[in-house]
């Protein structure tokens, strides 16, 4: 669909909705689009740390649950 919308279709567009909504108002959009973009890759970011966290926390709580008799007997097979 936008494969047929060349140079200047985008410029047209663009004038309509500047005639229609103003200049205020679609820099009051755009403003509010790159914050929410902002709050996006914060929140991604803030994620994948707390899962890293979680990670990390895991590893150094884990502990061996092998039965005693068990390592007794891994030991000799060595």
């Amino acid at each position: 669909m936008l494969n047929n919308i060349g140079p200047a279709g985008f410029i047209i567009i663009a004038v309509v909705v500047l005639v229609l909504f103003g200049r205020g108002k679609v820099s009051a959009l755009m403003g509010e689009v790159g914050k929410g973009i902002t709050s996006f890759k914060k929140g991604l970011k803030d994620g994948s740390e707390e899962i890293e966290k979680q990670d990390d926390d895991a590893a150094k709580t884990a502990r061996d649950v092998t039965p005693e008799t068990d390592k007794d007997s891994s030991k000799d097979r060595v």
